[in-house]
């Protein structure tokens, strides 16, 4: 089975594949030459990198890899020793922190929760989830960060804030969970108001939105039949329209109708959309 993953470096998205064979994480060179240069034509640039310095050529080889357009097609990746080279080569100020960046993937607290994440896929966990529950929400914040944080799974008992917006106030906060719980969800719209209302409430001390999207997706599939595409929701959107929803939700139940699919069994659909989800979370 493949494994895919896509980071996002300044915004750019970076594909990477996983090889059974080699036993390694292969890049999307054209994806790089995006992140790093200022090329209008990333692609065009990489082959007239390649036809320059045949070391490229020799060192890259082909893996699938879905494109914008949803297909899957053949295309140039690199492995660390190909990184090493094509920075070598490619004249950018932003090569060191690229590199850095690329190095340390897998270390963090985001990273390491992330691939906890695509586990709930992988390993079926995400089956065994109560859905549309308080109980089925820390049933995932335990397992994306269990290990991660000593709170994992378990409701505050703090006030917090967030850009000078204060979430359901502790003395309530147990009601107002309940209260969520039991609201409907029998359209798109009944299940976008409840997935915001668990947003104000904000019941964890961090990792609240990572988990909701996952709780959203799962009373939409069970409900519907449908999961969000988050790859078709545009960060600064989503953000914008959350940000808003505490008084209308409207904007955010626009763009989750709009980016609905019917494959919610698909594990690329799943997998991408934990991407998305984590790059929301970033600064």
């Amino acid at each position: 089975m493949i494994k895919t993953s896509i980071r996002f470096f300044d915004n750019v998205p970076v594909r990477s594949v996983w090889d059974e064979e080699s036993s390694r994480w292969w890049l999307c060179a054209v994806d790089i030459i995006e992140a790093l240069s200022l090329s209008t034509s990333p692609r065009k640039y990489w082959n007239t990198l390649k036809k320059r310095n045949s070391q490229l050529s020799s060192i890259c080889r082909q893996l699938k890899l879905t494109a914008k357009d949803g297909k899957k097609y053949l295309t140039d990746v690199i492995d660390d020793d190909g990184l090493n080279l094509l920075i070598a080569i490619l004249p950018s100020k932003k090569s060191d922190v690229f590199l850095k960046w690329i190095k340390t993937k897998g270390t963090s607290v985001d990273e390491q929760s992330k691939n906890k994440a695509y586990e709930l896929f992988e390993n079926g966990i995400i089956n065994d989830v109560e859905i549309g529950t308080v109980n089925g929400l820390q049933q995932i914040h335990a397992y994306l960060f269990g290990g991660l944080y000593d709170f994992a799974g378990q409701i505050r008992k703090v006030n917090i804030s967030k850009g000078g917006f204060t979430f359901a106030s502790i003395g309530y906060l147990d009601k107002t969970l309940l209260d969520i719980e039991k609201m409907p969800e029998k359209t798109v719209e009944q299940i976008v108001k409840k997935y915001v209302e668990m947003n104000v409430a904000h019941p964890f001390m961090e990792g609240n939105g990572r988990t909701t999207r996952i709780w959203l997706d799962l009373i939409l599939k069970k409900n519907l039949s449908k999961c969000v595409d988050w790859s078709k929701i545009d960060k600064t959107k989503y953000l914008d329209a959350m940000k808003l929803s505490v008084v209308d939700y409207s904007d955010i139940l626009t763009l989750v109708e709009n980016a609905l699919t019917d494959k919610i069994n698909d594990r690329e659909i799943f997998m991408k959309g934990i991407d998305y989800s984590y790059y929301y979370e970033e600064d």
